[in-house]
């Protein structure tokens, strides 16, 4: 019997992505010389190295994240990517490890809500876009409790950015790990697969169709 495939995948910086959003918040805020095109982490690394830099990220990822999320990007193929899951009636659960406030956001937006706000406003829930429900998408405050949720939806795929979420100790060794990180150079740890496109995500699933 060919295996039912049940598929979770991150929320941020997998599905959306705030690269673009985070340089040019970076700007305005002083940190970095000009608005230049990298990818997340090194604009990451790039704050963290300044003085007080690991306060000034966490203050970059507050705007990101709560109030200037609605500026963030589909990441290209999502979409696609989407429609031929549920053309191939393959469940899809997001996944995310994400607090509900920043102690670091003078506005005092729930992160939570900001974040399915974005989906809304992206066609993700209802017949007419992505054809998900609010039911499907789930917050995690701790990285050991967004693995006991993917164990408890018995997904046997996994999609996220950070390469930490395979590593964690209590990850469930039967679910397939796919390391979406567009910019990397260096291969992944044992045991995951990188990709590097959506593209390359929908052709593992689905053979290039």
């Amino acid at each position: 019997m060919r295996e039912r495939r049940i598929c979770g995948v991150d929320f941020d910086n997998t599905i959306v992505t705030y690269d673009e959003l985070l340089a040019a918040i970076a700007h305005e805020r002083g940190l970095l010389d000009s608005v230049i095109p990298a990818t997340k982490r090194m604009i990451r690394d790039k704050i963290r190295r300044l003085p007080d830099g690991e306060i000034e990220w966490q203050k970059c990822q507050a705007l990101l994240y709560g109030s200037r999320i609605r500026e963030a990007r589909l990441s290209d193929g999502v979409s696609a990517f989407f429609q031929l899951c549920r053309a191939h009636e393959i469940p899809v659960y997001i996944i995310s490890h994400k607090s509900e406030y920043s102690r670091y956001d003078a506005t005092g937006t729930n992160l939570r809500d900001a974040a399915v706000g974005w989906m809304a406003a992206h066609n993700f829930f209802g017949p007419g876009g992505f054809g998900l429900t609010r039911d499907v998408v789930y917050f995690a405050g701790t990285r050991q409790e967004k693995t006991a949720r993917l164990t408890a939806l018995r997904c046997t795929d996994f999609i996220d950015d950070l390469e930490e979420t395979f590593l964690e100790e209590s990850f469930p060794a039967n679910v397939r790990r796919i390391l979406y990180e567009p910019g990397r150079e260096s291969p992944p740890p044992a045991g995951v697969k990188l990709m590097k496109s959506w593209q390359e995500i929908s052709d593992y699933f689905f053979g290039g169709n």
